[in-house]
């Protein structure tokens, strides 16, 4: 993620440096732990949470775990990665619904820190888990609080209580009480209540957020937090915990490109898990949240679970069914390709999804300069064509192609790449779907390519004539054929000039003329 980037480099470059070493000394894990200090604190990470986790990992680091390791590096690695999610709050917390619908969250938090935006993405995450949440706009106080709750409603497709306009107008207590008996009526099974925030924490914002608590009792209350706040993440965590309380934390903006320290400070310093994080201004980029997994990431070992996850979600099982069988069957069309595509969009950012990976920090220059956009560029290239040219290919000549880029607004250059970067994929993925190893592009072959059944044994050439003359092509073929040797071919292991292995016979069919050995003896001096 876009928040720990720097946290994650500094970290990537002290391990570095530890894996040129076969045996770590005292001197060596105080340099590493002086450097993860170091690192902690310039992401803004609250300066007790940063001395308890490297005192814890300094002991172990000099204990027996590591000087027993094969491999010391991994090994402190290894321990930083169990730290970073102990700090992270150690499990995964679920939220915990009523034995009783409905279920009351109450989401509370500074203004600005994104709860409206978040009672959108969070309820529009229910709905697809199969609940039917309500969203309650209880925020009267921010301008067109109530207008922009109403919106993100719209968008993610839920219902909207609202009786009163805001802007300063209503009871937001009542208007909370008046939701929960909303939801029992029209059989919600669950209810998001929108509280007001303030630039900065006051004792105004505190009791009514306070009094609204105690007339719901909500089952759930989710104290949202931006990212970036930095260091003040902490100071504002005390005051909502002391003031009001809260269950579990919202993390917010991670997206971004600031220090992020606070998501490492409040889990640790409140008690309170991370239940939730919000990765983009999308109502889809919002996921529960793994303190493993975001710990990998921060390490930049990846977080593949949760692309499988996001995988599993955009991807249709039918679909993949029938996609392998055309795979099998040599039946895979640019239909079916730009279906694929159009799937992987859906997952969200390909960047994002590249950054899950293993070792992306590495490629971070590269992820920059992708462009996302190149996806719809394909769309329109394949939309361009007719149908006939989806399913078959081969009939795509130069002036359709130059149609085709002149329809997609593109060039007949990437007309070109397209078509070769579909029959490549064609080629791969039926390799696979028959159990072998493709070749990658620029890769060569595969380790253990040919694992098929065909490994050792060499195909046999075919023979036949070369000649590019049809009519010699066709007599030689032919001659072939009868099991005749062709005029002027070259008989197999015959000598480098050309004559046959066996004894030379003037005039039979194989072996020299006359004149050509007279003209040999004569090159020869004889």
């Amino acid at each position: 993620m876009a928040t720990f980037g720097n946290l994650s480099d500094r970290l990537a470059e002290t391990f570095k440096n530890l894996r040129t070493k076969g045996k770590l000394s005292a001197a060596d894990v105080d340099g590493t732990v002086r450097e993860i200090r170091r690192a902690l604190l310039d992401a803004d990470v609250a300066l007790d949470v940063v001395k308890d986790f490297t005192g814890k990992v300094r002991e172990r680091a000099l204990g027996d775990e590591v000087s027993k390791a094969l491999n010391p590096a991994q090994q402190v690695v290894r321990i930083v990665n169990e730290e970073l999610v102990e700090i992270l709050g150690g499990q995964q917390r679920r939220l915990e619904f009523a034995k009783k619908p409905p279920t009351i969250i109450m989401l509370a938090g500074l203004q600005g820190a994104g709860k409206t935006t978040l009672a959108g993405k969070l309820a529009k995450w229910l709905a697809k888990d199969g609940h039917t949440p309500v969203l309650v706009a209880a925020d009267l106080q921010r301008p067109n609080a109530v207008t922009q709750l109403q919106v993100v409603g719209q968008q993610a497709g839920v219902a909207v209580f609202a009786p009163e306009s805001g802007n300063g107008v209503g009871n937001p207590v009542q208007v909370a009480r008046d939701g929960v008996k909303f939801a029992q009526q029209k059989m919600h099974d669950v209810v998001i209540v929108d509280t007001a925030g303030r630039l900065g924490v006051d004792a105004d914002m505190m009791k009514q957020a306070s009094d609204i608590r105690a007339a719901i009792g909500p089952d759930e209350v989710l104290f949202v937090i931006d990212a970036m706040i930095g260091q003040d993440a902490v100071a504002t965590a005390k005051a909502f915990q002391d003031g009001v309380d809260f269950t579990g934390v919202v993390l917010t903006k991670l997206d971004g490109d600031a220090r992020g320290g606070a998501a490492l400070s409040v889990a640790s310093i409140t008690g309170r898990p991370i239940m939730f994080a919000s990765t983009g201004e999308s109502l889809d980029d919002f996921e529960p949240f793994h303190p493993d997994r975001m710990a990998s990431r921060i390490l930049d070992l990846g977080d593949i679970l949760t692309l499988i996850e996001q995988a599993q979600g955009a991807f249709d099982e039918d679909e993949a069914r029938k996609m392998a069988e055309k795979f099998s069957t040599d039946t895979f069309t640019l239909d079916d390709f730009l279906g694929q595509m159009q799937q992987l969009r859906n997952m969200g950012s390909i960047k994002k999804m590249m950054s899950m990976l293993p070792g992306a920090g590495a490629m971070k220059q590269q992820l920059e300069n992708f462009d996302e956009r190149e996806i719809v560029r394909t769309e329109a290239i394949i939309q361009s064509m007719t149908k006939a040219e989806r399913t078959t290919p081969k009939l795509l000549n130069g002036s359709r192609r130059l149609r085709i880029a002149r329809g997609a607004g593109s060039t007949v250059t990437e007309v070109n790449q397209l078509v070769q970067r579909f029959e490549q994929a064609a080629k791969m993925m039926k390799t696979v779907a028959k159990g072998g190893m493709p070749n990658i592009p620029g890769m060569g072959p595969m380790a253990g390519a040919g694992l098929g059944g065909n490994r050792g044994k060499q195909q046999p050439k075919k023979k036949g004539s070369k000649s590019g003359n049809p009519a010699k092509r066709a007599a030689e073929n032919a001659a072939l054929a009868s099991g005749e040797q062709p005029a002027g071919a070259v008989v197999a292991g015959g000598t480098g000039f050309g004559l046959g292995g066996s004894k030379p016979v003037a005039g039979k069919a194989g072996g020299p003329t006359e004149d050509e050995m007279a003209a040999l003896q004569k090159m020869l001096g004889r």
